[in-house]
């Protein structure tokens, strides 16, 4: 008798997980398909939209105005490179 109601009790936890295993595994097979299909990839695009590199420590920004805060506030003491000389306005 307490064999069978602790069996029913196991039972019963992994049935009450069963519905959202089933959910879960139809979720993760949707989203791979969908990769497969050729969906965004975020950290291709976030790359592709980095375009100037610093000359000084090789971060990489999305525009020169980005590029000229940064140089100013990280290498103050450094001359101006020459991509920001050439199109500075201040």
């Amino acid at each position: 008798m307490v064999l069978s109601i602790l069996l029913f009790v196991e039972f019963s936890k992994v049935m009450a997980r069963g519905q959202q295993k089933i959910q879960a595994q139809q979720k993760n097979a949707k989203k791979q398909a969908e990769l497969k299909k050729g969906g965004t990839d975020q950290k291709k695009s976030a790359q592709a939209a980095l375009t100037v590199k610093c000359s000084v420590c090789m971060t990489q920004m999305s525009d020169l105005k980005t590029y000229r805060q940064h140089f100013d506030s990280k290498h103050s003491k450094q001359p101006l490179p020459p991509e920001l000389t050439a199109g500075s306005s201040s």
